[in-house]
């Protein structure tokens, strides 16, 4: 299915032509760049494509029940991510990260203390 030979990452695919081939190009890609989130996969009329109206750039947080509860602004202008984050953060806490230990200085480097 290989398209385009500057494709480094090889995922440039040939324009499918049924929903069956939309299908395995979403399978194929899921597995090969380990993509564990579930997303959905238009029909071939792209009715979700046209109703969402994501062109350049949108972003949409979609609820438990399937249905949109947060619709951003066109990008790029409008796109704003730091808006997702803070209505994600309201709907459900901060997110909690460890935080890694500071990395040790190389050999024979020395920290300035003050």
């Amino acid at each position: 299915m290989r398209s385009n030979d500057k494709d480094k990452d090889n995922v440039c695919y040939t324009q499918p032509k049924n929903l069956e081939q939309r299908v395995a190009i979403a399978n194929d890609f899921t597995k090969r760049f380990k993509y564990n989130l579930p997303f959905g996969i238009d029909d071939m009329n792209n009715a979700a494509n046209d109703a969402f109206a994501a062109w350049p750039e949108r972003l949409y947080i979609v609820d438990e029940n399937g249905k949109i509860s947060y619709k951003g602004g066109n990008g790029p202008f409008k796109y704003d991510p730091k808006e997702v984050r803070a209505w994600l953060v309201q709907r459900f806490g901060e997110v909690k990260t460890e935080t890694a230990p500071p990395a040790a200085a190389p050999a024979g480097v020395t920290e300035k203390k003050s």
